[in-house]
This record gives structure tokens, sequence and C-alpha cells, in this order.
């Protein structure tokens, strides 16, 4: 399914198929009560013998008050005054309309309690999915526009749906009682309160599949007005916005998005509510040509005063009862719609799947890339090709070439977060796709060039590196030392416990560089991980903290294997190996001395990077 394509086109949209498949989204109504179910089986039976007593009684308050009506009229005729009979009668409808009044009580406290819990279960499956899919799936466009669609509606579509079922139990039982008592005056009568409702209904189930076809239509739309909120609203962007003058600018195109899509939202509202108010009509008037008839039969002596009077409000009540079913199995259509969005998401494959191996087929082989190759997911071209590569342990690596050259898709490869489009990459002589996820991620430590800034406290920043020790502060000293971050943190007001960023009371912002240490002290975290990989590591820093950095670094990784991406060669020298990739290739590879001996692209950048140091 492309974003941009109208819904329609999409294989899986169910309004643009045959009736039959129209029913099909039904199926989503077994899953949306068991879920409710597993959310709160106690609330959950307690809306559903709600729903059986409010759908009963409002038929025997309508028997009871003919019996009272027809009682009022005999007293009245016998003159024999108020007979105790009648004050039963009274009393026991004061009771029912009680427990009708409790019963619809009941079903909104429960539905009150079961939308709170089953927003929040929703809501923790979606984000749980989403820890189970592939960094390719997040730079997919289609993938948002299943998570936008999904979270927007899918924390509220479940209960609905489970809502209007028991609301159609709870009619049915009520129009059931109430036929039953209208087949006492006329078949006719049951015949006409059903097919009344009718014209209204296919109305309504009509205009739901147009809203939700114009909803799937629109999602690229409605990320796009929601990143142009996050822009308009952040801290990290309030810089540029504000100095490049961009607010005026982008709050125009939001107010453009805007504006679009509500013209569509106001045409068919407007096409909704006027189809529904004149085929209301045909409802309407069938209630008062019934009503006539009844009229007339009781004038005619057919039907005593108290049974016109049953007889008219089991009508009207009937038609309330018809038009909320029918409304109810339309809302069911669209709920269905609407939760195929969120099945949909939950249903998204995992692209890559997960082993079980604890250790290598061949402990202390070290890290090879074997004819590794990569293309991104509607790429033309691959990102990386023919890579070959085998970093032994206490040896170092450095990876140069050009923004673009395919390094840090290299190193998201090394990690898991993608996998090789062809070829293999091995860890001891395993490979990675045949790792547990877990024995893998603890042995490599990684500090990407866009790490993450968490508005939390500096240690929990640094314990993020290992979430088994997220909350250790002696392995959280332990880390900034090794990442000199130490000194700094030292020096802040609350030290390990000082609160970053400035979302949160009393946050503190930090340079450039102190992040980087901070980003550094993560990595060192893993202190079981054998593999450490360093994406643009000091870029924030000046040269004297960059050289005391990877002087440090050298010494720390004497028996570990190190990756090194920079563009200071001032840095890349110290590794033992050096690999210069332009275009997703390897084009050179060796030592510093050899690189420049060679006169090749690695000389040539060397030479041009210490030209403008002279």
């Amino acid at each position: 399914m492309a974003a941009s394509a109208s819904p329609s086109s999409s294989p899986q949209h169910p309004d643009a198929a045959p009736w039959r498949q129209h029913l099909g989204v039904f199926r989503y109504g077994r899953r949306a009560i068991e879920l409710v179910w597993q959310t709160s089986r106690p609330l959950t039976l307690v809306l559903a013998a709600a729903t059986l007593v409010a759908g009963l009684l409002p038929a025997g308050a309508a028997w009871v008050g003919q019996l009272i009506v027809d009682g009022v009229v005999a007293a009245i005729e016998a003159g024999d005054g108020l007979p105790e009979r009648l004050i039963w009668l009274v009393a026991l409808e004061g009771l029912i309309m009680a427990g009708i009044a409790g019963g619809q009580r009941a079903i909104q406290t429960t539905q009150s309690l079961l939308r709170a819990q089953l927003g929040q279960r929703v809501n923790v499956m979606i984000l749980e999915k989403a820890q189970t899919l592939q960094l390719a799936d997040f730079e997919d466009s289609e993938f948002y526009d299943k998570l936008t669609r999904a979270r927007r509606e899918a924390s509220s579509r479940p209960l609905s749906l489970v809502n209007r079922t028991f609301g159609l139990i709870q009619n049915g039982i009520s129009l059931a009682s109430f036929a039953g008592l209208l087949l006492g005056f006329s078949p006719w009568a049951v015949a006409i309160l059903v097919l009344a409702g009718l014209p209204q209904f296919f109305s309504e189930a009509k205009f739901s599949g147009d809203a939700f076809r114009l909803f799937r239509w629109r999602s690229p739309d409605t990320r796009r007005q929601m990143y142009l909120e996050t822009v308009l609203a952040r801290e990290d962007s309030a810089k540029e916005v504000k100095l490049f003058q961009l607010g005026p600018l982008l709050l125009q195109r939001y107010r453009d998005i805007f504006a679009r899509l509500y013209r569509e939202d106001r045409r068919l509202t407007l096409r909704r509510d006027i189809w529904g108010f004149a085929l209301g009509l045909i409802a309407t008037g069938a209630f008062y040509a019934t009503y006539a008839w009844i009229v007339m039969t009781t004038v005619a002596g057919a039907i005593t005063l108290g049974q016109m009077t049953m007889y008219l409000a089991v009508f009207r009540q009937g038609q309330s009862a018809v038009s909320a079913s029918l409304t109810a199995i339309s809302g069911m259509y669209e709920d269905n719609l609407y939760l195929s969005n969120l099945y949909e998401y939950l249903e998204q494959p995992i692209s890559i799947g997960t082993g079980s191996a604890q250790e290598g087929a061949i402990p202390g082989d070290g890290l090879r890339f074997e004819g590794v190759g990569f293309r991104y997911p509607g790429a033309s071209q691959d990102a990386l090709e023919g890579i070959n590569l085998h970093l032994q342990p206490g040896h170092s690596l450095a990876l140069v070439g050009a923004n673009g050259s395919g390094k840090t898709t290299l190193i998201k490869l090394l990690a898991g977060l993608y996998a090789p489009s062809h070829g293999r990459i091995l860890l001891d002589g395993t490979d990675l796709v045949d790792w547990d996820s877990t024995t893998l991620r603890r042995r490599i430590g990684i500090i990407f060039q866009d790490f993450m800034r968490y508005q939390l406290p500096v240690g929990e920043n640094i314990g993020a590196g290992d979430v088994r020790h997220f909350t250790d502060e002696t392995r959280w000293q332990e880390a900034a030392r090794k990442g000199l971050a130490e000194r700094f943190i030292e020096t802040i007001p609350g030290g390990y416990h000082a609160q970053l960023g400035r979302w949160f009371q009393d946050g503190r912002e930090l340079s450039g560089g102190q992040w980087q240490k901070v980003a550094m002290a993560r990595a060192f975290m893993r202190e079981g991980a054998d593999l450490l990989v360093l994406d643009e590591p000091t870029a924030a820093m000046d040269a004297e903290a960059e050289a005391e950095i990877f002087a440090h670094f050298r010494s720390l990784t004497r028996d570990r294997m190190a990756i090194l991406i920079s563009h200071r060669f001032s840095t890349v020298r110290m590794a033992d190996d050096i690999v210069v990739i332009d275009q997703g290739r390897i084009i050179e590879r060796g030592s510093h001395a050899d690189l420049l001996a060679t006169g090749g692209r690695y000389a040539e950048l060397f030479r041009m990077q210490a030209a403008g140091y002279q």
C-alpha cells in the first residue's frame, strides 16, 4: 500500500470490496471482546449483567403502565375509590424505573473504568510491538502511516465496539420484548417498526465507509501536521525556527493542512447529516401513521385506553431501540474498519529472525563481513556492496569516507539494526542472525553520531548503556571515569542525580562536548562488551579533548575489538587498520603509513586536512 495512493486501491482496504468482504470486517468484533475480557473480567461481567437488566426492564415498565391506566379507568367507572392494587402497581413501576436507572448508571460506570484500562492496554500493545520491529521498519513511510492510524483511533475503538455490541444486545432484548407486546395489537406494527429504520441505517453504513476511506487516505497529511507541531513547539528546533524566522511559514503550512482536512470533513459531515435527516423523516412518518392507527383502534373500542397507552409507549421506545440497534450495527462496522488499522499494525511482520546462540562456533575469531551488501527499502541502488572485513580481538579498525559513503550503515548492520540484503556477518564464527539478540547486544558497545540526549538524570543517561545496571550508581561512576565525563559531572549541582534537558523542572542543558562524554560513558556501561564502536564520538569536542579521549580509548580497548569512524585523521591514524569506503565499496585498506605511501584517496584526504592546519 503506497502512502500516497487512494485507500480504495489498497488490496487490504475493505470498502472497495463486495458486501461479503464488507461483512468480513466484523471479524474484529470477537477479538475486541476478547481484548476487553482480558483487560478486566469483573468489569466485563458487570457490563453484561447491567446490559441485560437495562434491556428487559423497559418492556416491564410499559406493561405495568398499561395495568395502572386500565386500573384507574376501571376505578373511575366503578366509583369505589382508589384500589390498593393500584398503589402496589405504582410502587412496582417505581422499582422498575429505579432498576433501569441503576442499570444505565452501572453501564456508564463500567464503560468509564474500562475505557481507562483498555486505552492503556492498547497503547502498551502498540509500544510492545514497536520494540519487536527493526530500524528499517521505522524508516519506512508506509509503516509510519500504519503506526499513525493505529495510535490515533485504536485506543478507543475496541471499547467502542464492545459498548456497541452490548448496546445492540440490550436494544435487541428490549426490541424482542416490545415486539412481543406489539403482536397483541398487530404483526404489521412490528414490521413497520423494523422496516422504517432501514433507510437511515444503510445511509449511516455508507457514510461510515466514506469516513474510513478519508481517514486512511489522509494519513500522510496527518503525520505532516504532527511533524510541524513538533518543530514549532520543541526546544531542540526552537533556535533555528526563531533564527531563520521559519515560524510564520511553518505555521501557515500547518493551517493549510488543517483547512484542507477540514474541507473534506465538512463536506462529509454535511452530506451525512442531510441524508440522515431526510431518511429519518421516514421513521418519524411511520411512527405518526401508527400513532393514528392505534388511536382510531382505541376510539373504535377494539382496545382499552391502557392498551393504547402501552402500545404507543412500546412503539415509540421500540422505534428508538430499532434506530439504536441499526446505528450500533453501523457503528460496529465503522469500529471494525478502524480496528483493522490496529491489527494491521500489530501483524506487521518482523523482518529479522531472532536466533538462540549464546556463544560463537569459533571463539576468538572476531568479527567478519563476508560479501555483505545492503539496499534500503525503496532505494534504487545499494548503500553497501561487496564488503569483506575481518577484525580480530585486540585490534582496532577505522572507517574513513565522505558523508553518505556507507560507514554508519555498516555499523547499523553490525549492530543487527538491519539485515544484510546479501552476504553475511559473523561474530566468532556464527552469523549474527543466529545469535540470541540479548547476548549479541551485550557484546557490543556503540556510540552513534546522533546519540540520544535523554530527558533523564545524568546517571540514568549513562545507565541507559546497560539496562541491567540502569540504576547502579557504582557502575555510573566507573563508566563516567572511562568516558572522561567524571570531572564535569562532579561540578554539576546534584551530580549524577541532576536532571538533564529542559522538559522537566530544574533541568539543565549540557554543551555538545559534555553530551558526547556522557554518550562515551554510556558505551562503557557494558563492561562485558568485547566490541566497541565509536561513530564520530568527538565531533563536538576541541582537538585537545579529542586527543585525550582517544589516548584514553586505546588504553581501554587493548584487549577488545574497536571500530572508529571519524573525519579527523589525527584520530584515525591511531587505528591498526584503516578502511576507506566510497559509494558503499571498500576502495583502500591498510595502516596509516601504508595508505600514505600508496598515494590514493586516503593520502589525498589526509593532505587536504593537514593543509588546513598549516
